[in-house]
C-alpha cells in the first residue's frame, strides 16, 4: 500500500471552528506488536512473549520494550492506552480507514518542504531518514500554525521494513524492530517531545501515534506475528495529556481488552476533544486529561 493510498484511505471530518490548539498524527503503518513494543507480556510462554525484553521507564510501574531506551526516559510526558480494539477486517485498507474515520480533514503531509517556504532544513537528532526528517517537519509546520499535521513512518509497507512483521517476505522479520524500526521510531518520536516542549509547544500540542492494529498473540510458525485488531497499544502525549499513565489494560496474552476498552471512535473524540473542536458522537477518554 501507497503513502498516498494510507492517507486517503478514510473519509474525514471537515475541521472546524478555530482553535489555537495542534495535533501532530504519527500514522505508524503496517501495525506495530503491541506485545513487542509497549504492551509486554515477559511472564508469559515464550511463542507469546517474543525476543525482546523489558525495560523500566522514568515512571515507577510503566516497562516498555528494550528497543526504545530513548523513550523510557520520556515516558512522563506520554500515556499509553493499551486496550484499543476495533471490529474491521484485519487489512491494512480496511483498518486505516477504521482509524482515520472521523478525523480532522487538514492533513498536511508533514514531509512537504515547499510548505515550509522552501526551506530545506534537516536535523540529525530526529535521524537522517523519511520518518525522522518528517517528524522535524511537522515540527515546523506546527511552529508556523498548522493545527493538524500527519506523518506517515513508511511509504510502501510491501518489499520495505516496517512494523509488518509477517516473518516471510516481502515482509518483515520481527528483528527489525531492534535493528531498525524500533531504533528510527525511538528516535525520532523522542526528538519530537523534547523540541516541543523546549518550545513550549507541547502542552497545546497533541502527538497521538497510532498504527492500524497489533500482532497476533502468538508467533508464527515464520517467527513473526501476523495481523490482530482485537486489541492493540497507541500513544498520546501533549495537548493536555497527562503523561506517565497507563489506561485500560489488555489479558495476560494481549489477546484481548482486560477493562477500559477503546474504539477508533473514541481515539476520534479524544483528539478533538485536545484540540478544542466540536467531537464526535463517541465519549473522549476524559480520564487522560490533566
Amino acid at each position: 500500500m501507497r503513502r498516498r493510498e494510507f492517507l486517503q484511505a478514510a473519509a474525514a471530518v471537515p475541521f472546524l471552528g478555530r482553535s489555537s490548539s495542534s495535533c501532530i498524527l504519527l500514522l505508524l503503518a503496517g501495525g506495530p506488536s503491541h506485545l513487542d513494543t509497549w504492551d509486554m507480556k515477559p511472564n508469559a510462554p515464550s511463542d507469546i512473549r517474543g525476543p525482546f525484553r523489558p525495560i523500566r521507564t522514568n515512571v515507577a510501574g510503566i516497562e516498555i520494550s528494550e528497543i526504545f531506551p530513548r523513550m523510557a526516559k520520556q515516558a512522563h510526558r506520554f500515556a499509553l492506552i493499551r486496550s484499543v480494539h476495533h471490529i474491521a477486517p484485519p487489512h491494512h485498507e480496511a483498518s486505516v480507514e477504521t482509524m482515520l474515520t472521523g478525523l480532522p480533514a487538514r492533513r498536511t503531509p508533514a514531509f512537504a518542504a515547499h510548505a515550509l517556504d522552501g526551506s530545506p532544513l534537516v536535523s540529525e537528532k530526529y535521524g537522517l531518514n523519511p520518518f525522522g526528517q518528517r517528524c522535524f517537519q511537522a515540527l515546523r509546520l506546527v511552529e508556523s500554525g498548522e493545527r493538524f499535521v500527519t506523518v506517515d513512518m513508511f511509504d510502501e509497507i510491501f518489499d520495505e521494513i516496517t512494523w509488518d512483521v509477517h516473518g516471510w517476505g516481502p515482509f518483515s522479520p520481527i528483528s527489525c524492530y531492534r535493528d531498525v524500526v524500533g531504533p528510527m521510531y525511538d528516535m525520532a518520536y523522542s526528538a519530537l517531545l523534547d523540541d516541543l516542549s523546549d518550545r513550549g509547544l507541547l502542552k497545546t500540542t497533541l502527538v497521538a501515534s497510532m498504527g492500524e492494529f497489533g500482532r497476533t498473540p502468538k508467533i508464527n510458525p515464520s517467527g513473526g506475528r501476523d495481523h490482530w485488531p482485537h486489541c492493540f497499544t497507541i500513544q498520546m502525549a501533549g495537548g493536555g495529556i497527562r503523561g506517565g499513565q497507563i489506561y485500560g489494560s489488555s489479558d495476560a496474552t494481549g489477546s484481548e481488552p482486560r477493562d477500559r476498552p477503546v474504539t477508533p471512535a473514541n481515539l476520534a473524540a479524544t483528539i478533538h476533544k485536545s484540540l478544542g473542536i466540536p467531537e464526535p458522537g463517541a465519549a473522549p477518554l476524559h480520564q487522560l486529561f490533566t
